[in-house]
């Protein structure tokens, strides 16, 4: 059975329902349906499968009685039966379900439809991911590995707005030149195209002979196309406008709403592009503004008197201070949402109307950064030794399903086969740890998804410690962002895999990277580990700085172990220029080791048969005294393990 940290990728699509006729069918869907949100419907002709519902009308009356009950749905049916079945029920791409075919066997995954806005293309990639298949996606915008324009802004909370995006998609699809006029909102997606994409970004130079075919305004601002225009146009509306409230106590919903929207069409400004409400903390509990919130699904932030007043406003009122004890509340409540990454763009309006009881003052300041209205999530993640083959199916899959992708440079190479198109992608050098799990946090904080991929198990010498160090330093509450741990094989496993089975025994694990541990903290380990005759996986052993510590460990070996003792040099183990090589320990350094190698030596056990290194689990050897074999015979003929 799958964790529900396996296929916890589900959760945004459902409700899912499954559906297939066969038995085989219904066998390559079950491993999908391990959890409540999705339901596996098949016909009463199979019999009773676990985990399963059976419908009794036709399915093609079962599928319209359940079409607005989800949000997703996956067949393993033959596609143009699939198309048939839904082809009556489709109204819009809009409000449009996912839809899904798998074949039979397993080995495809094709989005059939609702592909961008709902969900589809990424549903299957994920799918395909968690069952080792192949994503079919026959869009355009896949063929051109471009993120859907309709769903570009969809992981920074952006909010579509009017437009011809039927247009703006074709132009695309076709390679013309699309204007892309960025007034606000993250420019990230930006630096993460392909480099054959064909958007233009700002206005033409004099000296340029652009002519765009298209046109796209990410901008708080409310832009009006001219419906006979032959250039399609569409617009985004990124978060970053936080509305400041002042009012009198008992003021309407309405009133406030009006007010708003008022003062938005005033000065041409997108409702879709506000983030959020913010006040004096004794309006917290103000009928009207919490309706609206609930309503508007904003958030709301209130602040105290006292910060409000530090705040330099251009519209101080005295009659406001001796109020609530604050020369402002709208404009500094506005202002105060990101500290200094606000900047007023609509001074306090105050507005009232007949019939309604009350006042409202409304200011509008716009952040550097929007509202993203998601909770952020951090993926630890284990590659395994490099190969694709030896990573875990959950490991796979969470770095499908990440908005941004965050490692070594090497690390994020090697993954390249997962990553989806549009994904955010960024890469440091090898010595920049720190840098990467501050920036991880940074943006699940944000909101973003983030995998942090390291090599190995990411909870050995890897990411996942220093991350949560990361997080402690800044008093996370264990909950937001919440944070996933995706363990991998390790090289001290992938190594001994090669080698035989050196760690059948007990064992241990020493880096000599002095970088973080005391060198004296190093050799009291080595030390302990040779005294202990452990079998000990040396991590680490030696780069372009460090090249005596090696050395150092193979004395301090030498004294309790014999210099006949097998040691195993394997180096970037399951990859191409994977070396290996089988040694006794007094020889071991005339083997090239590098950061890439890992070493392991055996314990006084550990053999070299027929260039196999095996250590013995114990009991087959002299250790199975008489006195074990007694208790073996006690015991029915069994030790514990």
């Amino acid at each position: 059975m799958y964790s529900s940290s396996e296929i916890i990728y589900l959760s945004e699509f459902q409700p899912i329902a499954a559906i297939s006729t066969t038995p085989r069918g219904a066998k390559t869907l079950q491993p999908l349906c391990q959890n409540a949100g999705v339901t596996l419907w098949i016909p009463e002709s199979i019999g009773d499968l676990d985990n399963t519902r059976v419908y009794r009308s036709s399915l093609k009356t079962h599928i319209a009685s359940i079409w607005q009950q989800n949000r997703a749905f996956v067949f393993c049916l033959a596609a143009g039966a699939v198309v048939r079945l839904i082809a009556p029920l489709l109204e819009d791409k809009s409000i449009d379900p996912a839809v899904i075919v798998i074949d039979s066997r397993g080995r495809f995954v094709i989005s059939l439809s609702g592909g961008h806005i709902g969900g589809a293309d990424r549903l299957a990639e994920l799918i395909a991911s968690q069952i080792g298949a192949t994503a079919i996606l026959t869009g355009a915008s896949a063929g051109l590995n471009l993120p859907g324009i309709d769903v570009l802004g969809t992981p920074f909370g952006w909010v579509r707005g009017e437009g011809d995006w039927t247009g703006v998609s074709a132009a695309i699809a076709r390679q013309q030149t699309v204007q892309v006029i960025q007034e606000a909102g993250s420019t990230l997606w930006q630096k993460h195209l392909p480099s054959e994409h064909s958007f233009y970004f700002g206005f033409p130079k004099d000296t340029e002979d652009i002519s765009p075919q298209a046109r796209v305004w990410i901008s708080f601002s409310k832009r009006k196309f001219v419906p006979t225009s032959d250039m399609p146009g569409i617009q985004w509306h990124p978060r970053v406008l936080w509305v400041g409230i002042g009012c009198e106590r008992g003021t309407s919903r309405k009133l406030i709403e009006t007010a708003i929207e008022t003062v938005f069409k005033r000065y041409h400004l997108a409702t879709e592009a506000i983030a959020g409400i913010a006040t004096i903390d004794i309006k917290a509990d103000e009928e009207g503004i919490l309706e609206l919130c609930r309503e508007r699904n904003f958030p709301l932030k209130t602040f105290p008197a006292t910060l409000l007043s530090q705040v330099e406003v251009p519209t101080p009122s005295t009659v406001v201070d001796r109020e609530v004890g604050t020369p402002s509340v709208a404009e500094a409540a506005a202002l105060l949402t990101q500290e200094k990454q606000t900047t007023l763009v609509v001074p306090k309006q105050i507005f009232k109307t007949d019939g309604e009881k009350g006042a409202v003052t409304v200011a509008i300041a716009i952040a550097n950064i929007e509202y993203t209205a998601r909770d952020g999530r951090l993926f630890l993640v284990g590659i395994g030794p490099g190969n694709l083959d030896q990573m875990t199916i959950a490991a796979k899959t969470s770095i499908t399903e990440a908005d941004a992708v965050i490692g070594y440079s090497l690390y994020t190479d090697l993954i390249a086969p997962l990553r989806r198109r549009g994904q955010i992608v960024e890469s440091f050098s090898i010595t920049q740890e720190r840098q990467r799990a501050q920036r991880a946090i940074e943006l699940a904080q944000w909101g973003l998804t983030v995998a942090v991929v390291s090599s190995g198990d990411c909870g050995i010498y890897g990411m996942a410690g220093l991350v949560l160090e990361e997080l402690q330093l800044n008093e996370w509450d264990g909950n937001k962002p919440k944070v996933d741990v995706f363990p991998g094989i390790t090289a001290m496993q992938a190594a001994a895999a090669r080698v035989g089975t050196p760690l059948m025994h007990d064992f241990c694990a020493i880096s000599l990277s002095d970088l973080l541990t005391p060198w004296k903290v190093i050799e009291k380990r080595l030390e302990a580990a040779a005294m202990g005759d452990f079998v000990t996986a040396i991590y680490n052993p030696r780069s372009a700085r460090r090249t005596k510590q090696i050395a150092i460990a193979q004395q301090i070996f030498l004294k309790y172990r014999s210099p006949t003792t097998t040691v195993a040099i394997v180096r970037s183990a399951y990859r191409q220029d994977e070396q290996i090589t089988l040694t006794t320990l007094d020889k071991m350094l005339l083997i090239p080791i590098d950061m890439l190698t890992a070493v392991l030596i055996g314990n006084g056990s550990t053999r070299n048969y027929a260039n196999w290194m095996i250590t013995p689990r114990g009991y087959l050897t002299e250790a199975f005294t008489s006195e074990g074999r007694e208790q073996g015979e006690e015991s029915g003929g069994q030790l514990e393990l």
